[in-house]
């Protein structure tokens, strides 16, 4: 068939969207532009634009996207320098931030701005784990007190029976057991270097609930997620205990740039974010006691390739301000669940490869995981800045005519 014949197929359905690959010879970018055709005929409209890009179909159909028809653009501004004093991360960068909200990048620029003026940002790494919690059903309470027993006394006969048959990077490292009735849901924790590891901890834990299931016949495993992990959903779970990189980063701000570059008070940026962020949080029963973590965790995934839905559980944490005895401002953010990595999944998409390498995170590290906890501290540094330039806003009441003047 021609290129014709089979956008009318496509069209009436006669072939469907994930099928056209077999007309094409396995030419992914010949299936996408039939397919954006198909629709384009079906539906009377143009998708001139969604039709215009850089990406090779060929490199990512079948490891990022199924039935592509294109792209979806989203502008890219870059804020910054932010001078980090990391663990990881040592130096100036620049964040590149994918978004179509107006204001948010000058807002983070300015927070880079005032927070390089008073020495940068010190970042640290508190915690770093990837999980994954099935589910087993045992006959019993008592069995699957046993059985949590067992796998916990043996989490390195696992990894060699299991983990090391799947992954030459993932190394579990500890498990937290919950028993409801006769249910047991086992939170794996994994060490993934750079990846960001959902894929790893997921095969790797399906190999481990096979030798369980060997050495204990009358549990039955019934899901691979028990939805204890937790993954892609606010929850307490990971706002307390944490998933991906725990990260913290603080900085002390002298009284002289906060009225200089910020346009108000240590006190006033204090009050506001007590009354702000933790009494109006409290109140409104929220797992985000910060500003808005989200715009900035959300415009450098989608700029660097992050598994967009975990902008979820990145939007958790607690923003903490206060005025020293010296009359100067502390503040820092406190991130328990920042999912991220710089290998694998939509970091090989050459855009979002891109991005990462404007921060010096591209690829694999040296040791293997610095450049994920790097890229971690990073983000911390980001969303500190976005905290304090939106939080000054408030206290300066200027929130509003930056959105009349960059927004609207």
């Amino acid at each position: 068939m021609n290129f014709e014949e089979l956008v009318e197929k496509v069209a009436n359905g006669e072939i469907k969207l994930h099928q056209v690959e077999k007309y094409t010879n396995g030419d992914k970018k010949l299936a996408t532009e039939i397919r954006r055709k198909a629709l384009e005929r079906k539906f009377g409209i143009s998708l001139e634009n969604i039709g215009h890009y850089s990406i090779d179909p060929n490199r990512v159909i079948g490891k990022n996207i199924e039935n592509m028809i294109g792209v979806v653009q989203i502008p890219m501004g870059v804020a910054g320098p932010l001078k980090i004093n990391g663990e990881y991360a040592k130096g100036e960068f620049y964040i590149p931030l994918a978004t179509t909200e107006g204001a948010l990048v000058a807002s983070v620029n300015r927070g880079c701005s005032a927070l390089t003026a008073a020495g940068g940002v010190k970042t640290t790494i508190i915690g770093d784990k990837m999980t994954r919690a099935p589910l087993l059903k045992c006959p019993d309470a008592r069995r699957a007190r046993e059985v949590a027993e067992w796998v916990k006394n043996n989490l390195d006969y696992l990894q060699e029976k299991a983990v090391s048959n799947v992954t030459r990077h993932g190394r579990l490292r500890d498990v937290k057991p919950y028993i409801v009735g006769n249910n047991l849901y086992l939170r794996f924790e994994f060490e993934t270097g750079d990846a960001m590891g959902m894929n790893m901890v997921t095969i790797s834990s399906e190999e481990i609930m096979k030798v369980i299931e060997e050495e204990f016949p009358d549990v039955k495993y019934l899901a691979l997620s028990g939805n204890l992990c937790v993954d892609k959903k606010p929850n307490a779970m990971n706002f307390i205990n944490g998933r991906g990189k725990t990260v913290i980063a603080e900085a002390l701000i002298p009284r002289e740039i906060v009225e200089k570059k910020l346009k108000t008070t240590p006190e006033l940026i204090a009050e506001v974010n007590y009354r702000k962020n933790l009494v109006g949080s409290a109140q409104a029963g929220s797992y985000g006691f910060n500003a808005h973590f989200g715009n900035i965790v959300g415009a450098i995934f989608l700029a660097t390739g992050q598994d967009e839905a975990q902008i979820t559980e990145g939007s958790h944490g607690i923003t903490l301000a206060e005025v020293t005895p010296e009359g100067d401002l502390y503040i820092s953010v406190t991130m328990p669940s920042l999912e991220v990595g710089t290998v694998g999944g939509g970091t090989r998409v050459p855009t979002q490869r891109e991005a990462l390498s404007i921060m010096g995170v591209a690829g694999g590290g040296d040791p293997p995981g610095t450049n994920a906890k790097k890229f971690a501290e990073i983000i911390a540094g980001a969303v500190l800045a976005g905290e304090l330039s939106l939080l000054a806003a408030i206290a300066a009441k200027h929130l509003a005519k930056a959105h009349k003047e960059l927004g609207r």
